[in-house]
């Protein structure tokens, strides 16, 4: 597989994953996770650095009813750069909920391409901006 063919791809995956997201499809959501994910984001308790720390902050979110509701979810301004088997996505999150403000948040990606598919192994987002 090419570089840009590479790159095509991660785009793809990064694309599908917040579709997923917006259709509730947590499954098919993680099956763009690489099973040891680290997750850093503004929002989050704090650094998460397995999977099953992810998985159990998310079983709690959405318990309590705080699973974010958005209207849209896009990657823009995406930017990835591919050396053999690891890639690296930066883009422009941006989140438009049904009740809220617009949020923009600056993300990085780390992939790696196990079993013929790219796999999220560091995910780090940072809130750029609320509202218009």
């Amino acid at each position: 597989m090419s570089r840009s063919e590479a790159a095509a791809a991660i785009a793809a995956a990064i694309d599908d994953m917040y579709a997923a997201f917006l259709a509730g499809d947590r499954a098919r959501f993680d099956g763009h996770l690489h099973p040891d994910v680290t997750t850093w984001e503004t929002h989050l308790p704090g650094p998460l650095r397995t999977r099953a720390e992810l998985d159990a902050y998310r079983d709690a979110r959405d318990a309590a009813g705080h699973r974010p509701v958005l209207d849209t979810l896009t990657a823009r301004d995406k930017r990835i750069d591919v050396w053999g088997e690891v890639g690296v996505a930066r883009y422009v999150l941006v989140a438009e909920p049904r009740n809220g403000p617009v949020q923009h948040s600056r993300v990085t990606d780390v992939l790696r391409h196990t079993d013929g598919r790219w796999l999220i192994a560091h995910h780090h987002a940072e809130l750029l901006s609320e509202g218009a």
